[in-house]
């Protein structure tokens, strides 16, 4: 099995880590060309979502995600990237990939020195996962065909909706492989 990680910037390489640890080949997609591979799910990593949207528009990539997302492809989105799959950014007007119905709330814990969080919480399907939140966002609403699957201190934190996982938090960090075999078991 072959999982493209989206590497325009963000922390790519710790996922890529994980999925080694699971068997998983993985590839790594920096431009438009890198989109004709053939691979059977996509990472969308932590970091900068206003920057990774930005690049994703500038290296003509955003479309042609979107599109295979559209189509099937499964994705594992964390933090940013959950930014980056949302329909809605609250307080926001721009979307990026935008096929994921949930309405998500940007730095919901604060700003950079003062963001970080840790929860242990219950995951459905995989059972009770270390959380560590680093400027992370949370979902404040989500359609009713969205299954939630972790929520902590009343915030969702944890989605799917068909074939896209989404995460508010960094699992690549936790020194626990469940949330990416959870991933890799529903490709």
């Amino acid at each position: 099995m072959k999982i493209a990680v989206l590497a325009v910037q963000g922390a790519f390489e710790e996922h890529e880590k994980v999925l080694w640890q699971l068997g998983a080949e993985t590839m790594q997609l920096r431009k438009a060309a890198d989109l004709e591979a053939d691979f059977d799910g996509l990472i969308l990593p932590g970091g900068e979502s206003t920057v990774q949207g930005k690049l994703l528009r500038e290296l003509s990539m955003l479309a042609p995600i979107r599109d295979r997302i559209g189509n099937g492809l499964p994705v594992f989105a964390t933090c940013a990237g959950l930014i980056l799959l949302a329909e809605h950014i609250s307080g926001d007007d721009a979307t990026h990939i935008g096929t994921l119905p949930v309405t998500v709330r940007r730095n919901a814990y604060g700003r950079q020195l003062g963001s970080f969080h840790y929860a242990e919480g219950s995951i459905k399907g995989v059972g009770n996962f270390p959380m560590e939140f680093i400027r992370a966002p949370y979902i404040e609403r989500t359609a009713k065909c969205v299954d939630t699957l972790a929520a902590v201190e009343g915030h969702i934190v944890g989605v799917r909706y068909k074939k896209q996982l989404a995460v508010a938090f960094h699992p690549e960090l936790a020194g626990d492989t469940r949330m990416h075999q959870y991933f890799l078991d529903m490709i």
